[in-house]
């Protein structure tokens, strides 16, 4: 992996002095329900440590900013044509006692840019002030937010009373395709209201399919409807949009491909980050067709590359192993289907 020397930038000063308040969720591996955990109140973060210089440094496949605090420690990574950034923060464990033991330790958060990102935009008047609030927040990112939709996951509603998170099931199959390939449930589904895309098209619920979302309307939902990523009604491309389909964001989706596909199976593990949107071939081991997708989450605790995603078996999103190990190393079912990754 090429590097370039580190640059220092000033910033406004203070302008990462941040202390971190508010509260995450453990999700606990003895089954018991989350518990939240309180940042300790005016103990500075991790990102809260560095100090108004900045250090930049430009790393190479994919190509993206590495952003250092003053004590030399990753404060962000942003990469060129993507919108989604690796923070450091808290850590947190994510599990799934009902389908594995494995958990998913990690304190890196991941959250969406106003913009995809380009070599020199630490320059720019957004940079500073977006990236002093997105340290501090403690919100739930795009890995918190795929977990409200896991297996007991409890409802969540907003301001106007929609459920818009909850256990999701995968949906009804299809008569045409009894394996579940087929996408059928989108985010629109889960909520059960109709739904008009900036492109034209213009969907209806099906009723069957309430609190349900298919593997692509899964990161539909945690991506697009909660997080605010544009989407499409349709497969075709969009500059910036997420398409309906796990091939179509394949191959025309937005941000930077990490990992081509090559119609084999994929193992370039290090270049994966959390959030990263991983694709696979089910219609047999070889070839390099794409029929599902997932969220990769990290290294579980026994060192292997585990991810999220909507299936069958699990009926609905699951980081555990029903149906398959949901890890991408070895000789498993998902590991050796396992194709590409996309940075959106």
């Amino acid at each position: 992996m090429s590097r370039v020397p580190v640059r220092l930038v000033a910033l406004a000063a203070g302008a990462l002095a941040v202390l971190a308040t508010g509260v995450f969720l453990v999700v606990r591996s003895d089954g018991a329900a989350p518990v939240p955990t309180e940042v300790a109140s005016g103990a500075p973060s991790a990102t809260a440590r560095a100090t108004a210089a900045l250090q930049f440094r430009r790393l190479q496949d994919p190509p993206r900013t590495e952003v250092l605090g003053g004590d030399g420690s990753t404060v962000a990574v942003f990469t060129d044509t993507s919108r989604t950034v690796r923070l450091t923060g808290p850590e947190r464990v994510f599990a799934e006692p009902k389908y594995t033991p494995a958990t998913v330790r990690t304190d890196q958060w991941i959250r969406l840019a106003p913009h995809p990102w380009s070599a020199g935009q630490e320059t720019q008047p957004w940079f500073a002030p977006w990236l002093k609030s997105a340290t501090a927040d403690r919100t739930p990112d795009v890995l918190g937010v795929a977990m409200e939709y896991g297996y007991g996951a409890q409802p969540l509603t907003d301001p106007t009373g929609q459920q818009i998170a909850g256990d999701a099931a995968f949906g009804p199959l299809s008569d045409a395709d009894p394996d579940g390939r087929a996408e059928n449930s989108d985010f629109y589904d889960y909520l059960g209201v109709p739904w008009s895309f900036p492109d034209g098209k213009k969907e209806q619920p099906d009723p069957e399919r309430i609190h349900s979302l298919d593997c692509s309307g899964f990161i539909r939902m945690v991506y697009g409807y909660r997080l605010g990523l544009p989407l499409r009604g349709t497969n075709t491309p969009g500059e910036g949009a997420l398409p309906r389909r796990a091939y179509a964001m394949a191959e025309f989706g937005p941000g930077q491909i990490v990992i081509p596909n090559s119609g084999t199976q994929a193992r370039d593990f290090d270049k994966l980050q959390p959030g990263d949107l991983l694709f696979f071939h089910t219609a047999s081991a070889e070839g390099a067709s794409i029929e599902h997708m997932g969220i990769y989450l990290g290294i579980d605790d026994a060192g292997h590359q585990r991810f999220i995603s909507s299936r069958t078996k699990a009926n609905g999103p699951t980081l555990g192993d029903a149906g398959g190990e949901s890890i991408l190393d070895g000789t498993g079912y998902w590991a050796v289907r396992f194709r590409t990754a996309r940075r959106v």
